[in-house]
């Protein structure tokens, strides 16, 4: 031992020798705590890395994965080799030239199948962001009403009142306004669907604003009343009547004699608020009036003005106060009263009054021309231009600003002077419906006329001058009038006198380039829609009677507008039951909110069907049974029903509440409720439908143990062999088995698999129990599970189905274990 050390010792001598002698090498001297740091730093890295490589095997291993191995396969996989291209080789090796040849075309053929694949994944992506923008871009739009460049804020302001609760209990979103509104529109679709007498609806939404303590209200809808006044017009594009000459002709008459109306009341409430000044005394009549009027509002001595005077007050604003409350006759009175000089004027006025369409024959309006050209154009009288402006449409250009001093003046006075033939008059000084119409809703606008401020005034000369679409736009967008614009565009489109875009989808406003300038349309869809959207989950009633009203409209596929809302509003609220209604104990469906519209059962199980496939196509299988099953559809009802059952039949989770539970307790339902009935659906679907239900059972039986049940239940349904008998019919049957029921015959195996080892482990455990003693009868039981094993592993490997990974593995394992 002492030799060994020695020669150690030398030998260590001599490489140290060795290493002091280089000079390449330098010398690293390191202490016993420099070591024991460097040591344990190494430790550390190599215990951490084997740490990690026991936990991955011990965890991999349960599951009968060799780590080291399926390392080693996955180092010396590359997929870089098999997709590189192929080295040429040359042309004289035939046999090699084929391959390479064949090889390069599988090759090519992979790439550009994977470069379209992704192509065309590419395409369907950006195709469904553009889709789901253009949604987004809707409801954002739908958030916007008009023009406005701010979003909307829909106060909801909830009063106190019996009115006031919903169809659902709850606090109804509507104020007193807006229910008031809404009853009127009940009360009219109830005469719409029960076939009476319908009301007035404009009339109706009058009388109830008068209610409303807020005269400028009312005297919006006395406008729309005013105007609505019209000949019948044949049913089409409401536009193309409206623009008409003889619809423009009933249009202006409606807003002068509106305009004349209500200057006769103006006039009557000054002359009572200065009765002394007026001096009309007890004569009635509007000559009268008028003069009693010009007494107080036309100083005395007035500069400027004619000297001619009857009953002591100048003639011409007698004249021109005359026509301007409607009232021929009485300037006609003036005029004959005036004496000498006017036998031209009362020759006009005569045959004005005559006329039956209020105004003169171009050969009398040429001559009121002449004579304002020869000798009152250039009068200081201001009265007197302004009425031979109006009897013969002079100056047209001339605003008259010292006679008329309001927006009512100065439209009326327009509204005169408005002639659509240009035989009489130069093509410079006329002045036709449809310029009056773009003065006042595009060269002054808003702005011009402070909108803000005066809504009603802007409203009325939009409303007057036929520009009905523009004057509901101009009030939707405002918070505290839209209630009454919304009810505006649904009394109109109820008399047919509202124009609509062609396609529901369009924005509020639209600009048809095929209509007349500056005419407009308005989407009474996308209005009441919005105007719904703040109370249609608490006051579905209301929310359905305003959806009716759209029931003449069309869809883009030419479905029911009316349907369509409803769809929506169902599929958004969840209110089934209240909307459509729900079925009774004895299967037949009781009424809900829709019942009042339609009346016969067909068209109520068509728009029920159409929601049903509403949630149908949106995913919501459950929902669309359940509709489906409302309406009686017995083939959508059992084909959803298997499609969702065929999905968790295999699971063993029946908590409550799960899809599966539910499933299961609506299969019972449906089962006993359509025993004995005739069913509207092919033999097909229902067999899939009761087959998934009695899997269901066979699950449940199998998680609870209850495994002679479950033997009993799969044993009924035929589905997989149980003796080798049944092997070839069983697999002979397979091929006419619907897809749904294709997909759990592995797990379908796998349970009764398990079943048939469970009895044996349980049948072996008792016989070696009983200390090794034969027993015949137990052991005819173990074979007789050996041969359904074996029935059930010949099955599985004949079926022409290709069965999951581990399937037969799993089947022939346990097969094994039982012998």
């Amino acid at each position: 031992m002492s030799r060994d050390f020695n020669d150690l010792l030398r030998q260590a001598e001599q490489l140290s020798a060795k290493i002091d002698g280089s000079e390449e090498l330098p010398r690293v001297e390191r202490s016993l705590r420099q070591v024991l740091d460097a040591s344990q730093e190494l430790w550390s890295k190599v215990a951490t890395t084997g740490s990690q490589d026991i936990h991955a095997n011990l965890l991999l291993g349960t599951k009968g994965v060799d780590l080291p191995q399926l390392t080693q396969k996955l180092e010396t996989l590359s997929s870089r080799k098999t997709f590189e291209p192929l080295q040429p080789i040359a042309d004289s090796d035939i046999q090699n030239f084929l391959k390479n040849e064949s090889e390069n075309a599988i090759i090519s053929l992979i790439e550009s199948t994977h470069h379209k694949t992704f192509e065309r994944l590419h395409d369907r992506h950006r195709k469904k962001v553009r889709q789901e923008w253009h949604a987004e871009k809707l409801k954002l739009m739908n958030s916007l009403l008009g023009y406005s460049k701010h979003v909307i804020d829909l106060p909801v302001r909830q009063e106190k009142s019996v009115l006031n609760e919903s169809v659902f209990g709850a606090k109804s979103c509507l104020d007193q306004q807006e229910m008031a509104y809404a009853q009127c529109i009940i009360e009219y679709n109830q005469a719409v669907i029960e076939g009476t007498v319908r009301p007035n609806l404009i009339k109706s939404f009058s009388n109830v604003a008068t209610n409303f303590n807020d005269q400028k209200v009312g005297e919006l809808w006395n406008i729309v009343d005013s105007m609505t006044q019209l000949p019948p017009q044949l049913m089409g594009n409401p536009l193309e009547a409206r623009t008409s000459p003889n619809m423009v002709e009933a249009l202006i008459h409606q807003a002068r004699t509106y305009l004349e109306n209500r200057y006769k009341q103006y006039m009557s409430s000054i002359i009572a608020c200065n009765m002394t000044a007026a001096k009309r005394g007890g004569v009635p009549g509007t000559y009268s009036l008028v003069r009693g009027y010009v007494a107080v509002r036309v100083p005395a001595g007035m500069l400027g003005l004619d000297s001619t005077h009857v009953e002591g007050q100048p003639l011409w604003p007698l004249i021109y106060y005359c026509l301007r409350c409607g009232s021929i006759s009485a300037a006609l009175q003036c005029a004959q009263q005036a004496g000498p000089g006017m036998e031209e004027m009362c020759q006009v006025l005569d045959e004005l009054k005559s006329s039956s369409v209020h105004r003169l024959s171009p050969k009398m309006e040429k001559l009121v021309r002449t004579q304002y050209r020869r000798a009152v154009r250039n009068t200081t009288d201001p009265y007197k231009r302004a009425v031979f402006c109006i009897l013969g449409a002079c100056d047209v250009n001339d605003e008259h600003s010292e006679v008329a001093k309001t927006a009512d003046d100065y439209l009326w006075m327009k509204l005169c002077q408005v002639r659509e033939s240009t035989e009489n008059t130069d093509s410079g000084d006329q002045i036709s419906y449809s310029v009056l119409q773009s003065l006042v809703l595009e060269e002054y606008g808003e702005k011009h006329y402070n909108a803000n401020d005066q809504p009603h005034v802007y409203f009325q000369l939009l409303f007057l001058t036929g520009q009905w679409e523009a004057a509901i736009d101009f009030l939707v967008r405002s918070d505290r009038l839209r209630v009454h614009g919304v009810h505006m565009a649904i009394a109109l489109q109820e008399l047919n006198l509202l124009a609509m875009p062609a396609s529901v989808k369009s924005p509020l406003l639209v600009i048809d380039p095929k209509d007349a300038v500056p005419m407009r349309r308005i989407n009474l869809v996308r209005l009441i829609l919005i105007y719904v959207q703040k109370f249609e989950s608490h006051n579905a009633r209301e929310a359905l009677h305003y959806f009716y009203c759209l029931r003449s409209l069309k869809t883009p596929t030419n479905d029911s507008m009316f349907v369509e809302c409803v769809s929506d509003l169902v599929m958004e609220t969840r209110e089934f039951d209240a909307i459509l209604g729900r079925l009774g104990a004895d299967g037949y469906r009781l009424p809900g909110l829709i019942d009042a519209f339609n009346g016969t059962e067909d068209n109520i199980t068509a728009i029920i069907d159409r929601v049903a496939a509403t949630a149908e196509k949106r995913g919501q299988y459950e929902d669309a049974i359940t509709l489906y099953d409302l309406a009686g559809v017995h083939e959508k009802v059992l084909s959803l029903m298997s499609t969702l059952l065929c999905q968790v039949v295999a699971k063993p989770d029946n908590e409550p509440g799960s899809l599966r539970s539910r499933l299961s307790m609506y299969a019972e339902n449906i089962s006993e409720r359509y025993s004995g009935i005739q069913l509207n659906c092919s033999a097909e679907t229902a067999a899939t439908f009761y087959t998934l239900r009695d899997l269901i059972v066979f699950f449940n039986q199998f998680s609870n143990q209850q495994y002679h049940l479950a033997l009993e239940t799969i044993q009924k349904s035929h589905l997989i062999p149980l003796s080798n008998d049944e092997v070839e019919e069983r697999v002979n049957k397979f091929p006419r088995l619907v897809e749904e029921i294709c997909k759990i015959i592995p797990d379908i195996m796998l349970a009764t698999m398990n079943i048939l080892y469970s009895q044996y482990m349980q049948l072996r455990g008792a016989s070696q129990a009983q200390g090794h003693l034969q027993d015949q009868s137990r052991e005819k039981q173990m074979n007789f599970l050996r041969e359904r094993a074996r029935a059930i592993t010949s099955f599985a490997g004949t079926v022409p189905y290709r069965l999951p990974g581990d399937t037969n593995s799993r089947l022939v394992e346990m097969e094994i274990l039982m012998h």
